[in-house]
């Protein structure tokens, strides 16, 4: 069956991703807003438009049974679910398939197996994918928990089994830290996810978080499109991402896509998917989990391969085989993404809120930046901060990084603070540059990321470029000759 009609159940610049491929498809979009989104371009610029109301998530972005009923009554004959909110919920996956719309994204049953961090790994056991040694066992009692972890060896690692985003873990360094850190893991992953069941692993010491995207359709082909490194992160959140994977071999790299593509095929996974690993320093690497959806950082895969993960998606969705088989599939220079967080790092990453009063272009070539706002528009404290994606291709890692850094000063985010800075501080770190990335990069150089004080050199050079610049304003032309239409426009671009 040929999709016709597409619901987006998501908001900002993901639902303008789906937007656009399906436009190019000749696919016709339906998206949805919260009231406080209504000007948002992805309440604006789509086919049809409806409004969720206001309220929660729960009542709004997070509302199951009112998402179907949009698409019902638009006559919209696929939902496309985004990444976040609902795109790895097995009940509404299921639920959408139940109400005779076709679901873009894998089956429930592979939603559920995946999102158990204990159930996946007892699953990827028996076709002996790696696995970090540790405890995946029913038996929660804290004494059970404590006795396994002395056996696997300190340090060990105290994660939610329902979880992500670094809640309900706890990093254990030593005995006496051991009953209070897996209480705590406990307490906090019942909180967040209804569901205080944890594992116990062993603790990898400055690994590097590789991640292979996926593609599988329903005609058996199950299709990787390379490594992804997202090692650079902070309080277990991806900031930067860049692909191919700097410092790995190619031997390395092609062992750890196929290992990927062999989970993808032993569960019969449909869509398009993620499978993140731990890789050591001695070069052995541990199956992580599988995220069953599309991710935030999937452009810079895009950009190297130049395969649309979208269009792959709407066409696994409607029963079509893949295009392509692995043979076609190649890296081609060097992707980097940065995610643009209306923070402020200078102040313990307290968020900003207000008005954006002009958002920047990129004007190098092969720089794109996917964001969800226009000018204007506000940004509130209800959703995730991230406000933009910067994705640059470059024919070689110092070029794509040289790019990038000219870029984040390109798309300033005029009336809130963002971590703009913070990222270039990041991209021209030493050990950055020389590819020398883990998880830990961020705590470890947090002195070397601070911002940079003006000595007294920097001052008088700054003294004098501004005293340059307003001698130069003075005498360039009169007044009226400085304000003609060009000049006052802006925030115009074309």
């Amino acid at each position: 069956m040929k999709i016709k009609k597409i619901l987006v159940a998501n908001r900002g610049e993901i639902a303008l991703r789906v937007l656009k491929t399906a436009k190019e498809m000749g696919i016709k979009i339906v998206t949805v807003f919260a009231e406080d989104d209504r000007n948002l371009p992805h309440a604006l610029y789509a086919d049809e438009s409806y409004s969720l109301g206001t309220g929660t998530l729960a009542d709004t972005y997070l509302n199951k049974n009112k998402l179907i009923d949009i698409a019902k009554k638009t006559g919209a004959d696929a939902i496309h679910p985004g990444y976040g909110f609902l795109s790895e919920n097995a009940e509404f996956s299921a639920m959408v398939e139940k109400a005779g719309i076709i679901f873009i994204g894998p089956t429930a049953e592979s939603i559920t197996l995946m999102g158990d961090k204990i159930g996946s790994k007892n699953a990827l056991q028996k076709i002996n994918v790696p696995m970090i040694p540790g405890y995946h066992g029913n038996d929660q009692e804290v004494a059970t928990l404590a006795q396994k972890a002395k056996e696997i060896g300190f340090p060990v690692l105290i994660k939610a089994s329902a979880g992500g985003g670094g809640k309900g873990m706890r990093i254990v360094y030593q005995e006496s830290e051991l009953i209070e850190a897996i209480s705590g893991a406990k307490s906090e992953a019942l909180k967040a996810f209804s569901n205080d069941k944890v594992l116990v692993e062993k603790y990898v010491v400055n690994p590097r978080h590789i991640e292979v995207q996926l593609m599988s359709d329903t005609h058996d082909n199950h299709l990787h499109f390379f490594e992804r490194e997202c090692s650079i992160q902070r309080r277990y959140q991806k900031i930067v991402e860049e692909t191919p994977a700097p410092n790995l071999s190619q031997e390395l790299r092609l062992k750890i896509c196929e290992t990927a593509v062999q989970i993808s095929s032993g569960i019969n996974y449909r869509g398009a998917g993620t499978v993140e690993f731990i890789l050591a320093p001695d070069g052995h690497f541990y199956f992580l989990e599988m995220n069953t959806r599309l991710q935030v950082e999937h452009p810079v895969t895009e950009m190297v391969t130049g395969h649309d993960l979208v269009k792959y998606q709407i066409m696994v969705a409607q029963g079509d085989k893949l295009p392509v088989k692995q043979a076609d599939i190649k890296q081609t220079g060097q992707a980097i993404e940065c995610r643009i967080y209306a923070e402020d790092p200078d102040n313990d990453f307290m968020p900003s809120i207000g008005k954006i009063d002009r958002i920047g272009t990129p004007t190098l070539r092969d720089v794109r930046l996917d964001c969800g706002f226009l000018d204007g528009t506000e940004v509130g404290v209800n959703y995730d901060p991230m406000l933009a994606k910067l994705v640059v291709w470059g024919e070689n890692r110092s070029i794509a990084i040289s790019k990038t850094i000219h870029s984040l000063d390109e798309v300033l985010f005029l009336g809130v603070k963002t971590n703009r800075d913070y990222l270039k501080r990041i991209l021209s770190h030493k050990e950055f540059v020389a590819g020398h990335t883990h998880t830990h990069f961020i705590p470890d150089y947090k002195a070397d990321l601070l911002p940079r004080e003006l000595d007294s050199q920097d001052l008088a050079d700054l003294i004098g470029a501004l005293s340059f610049s307003d001698k130069k304003r003075k005498t360039s032309g009169t007044a009226a000759a400085l304000r003609n239409p060009w000049t006052e426009l802006t925030g115009f671009r074309n």
